[in-house]
């Protein structure tokens, strides 16, 4: 089913329903240990359907708001390129196999827990996650080279937020609300400011 698109987030962009359930159901498929490296390879460097600076941008709207992050992205990128519909066809790719898969691995994973194995193989797995993450994070820190406030500035904030949130254990919702605010302040007056002097691009 081909329908009319309005999508300026990457070079491509999916050219149908069908298109863009089984490209989020196979992100979804292999999302062992945390979507968000996936996402960012599939949906940028494979299906090019994001720019880096725009995954960026839209990652970070998809963790502000309420739920699973792969989810807020998918509607929001679902509904920019075929409206309710793609929408729905989004979540619908990111939760229908995926979810039998967990229920066929529920079934059998009580059975299978307490063998020394597999629980090696589970904390084996969380450490390659780690791994992925951090990976994957520094990536997207080469994307700030082009924000508005400065690659430094930019990097500042993100240092800043770690050390709240990872070393000094302040609450999310505060340290999100005090370093967003003012991010996203500052970067509003910094664009006003190069649209003014003629440097804004």
């Amino acid at each position: 089913m081909i329908m009319e698109q309005n999508n300026s987030w990457g070079p491509k962009s999916p050219k149908s329903l069908r298109e863009l359930f089984w490209a989020m159901t196979w992100l979804a498929l292999q999302g062992f240990g945390g979507v968000f490296p996936v996402a960012r390879r599939v949906l940028i460097d494979e299906r090019q359907w994001f720019t880096a600076e725009i995954f960026l941008e839209e990652w970070a709207v998809a963790q502000v708001l309420p739920g699973p992050n792969i989810v807020n992205l998918s509607v929001m990128f679902g509904a920019r390129c075929f409206g309710w519909m793609g929408a729905f066809v989004a979540v619908a790719g990111i939760f229908s196999f995926p979810a039998l898969l967990l229920i066929f691995v529920a079934i059998f994973f009580e059975q299978l827990r307490d063998y020394p194995a597999v629980a090696s193989a589970l904390q084996g797995m969380g450490a390659v996650s780690a791994g992925l993450i951090a990976g994957t994070s520094l990536k997207m820190a080469s994307s700030l080279r082009t924000h508005p406030l400065s690659f430094f500035i930019a990097i500042i904030f993100t240092l800043i937020t770690f050390v709240l949130l990872a070393v000094l254990k302040f609450p999310l919702i505060p340290v999100m609300l005090v370093m967003g605010i003012s991010s996203c302040v500052l970067t509003y007056f910094r664009i006003i400011q190069q649209h003014r002097n003629g440097t804004f691009s």
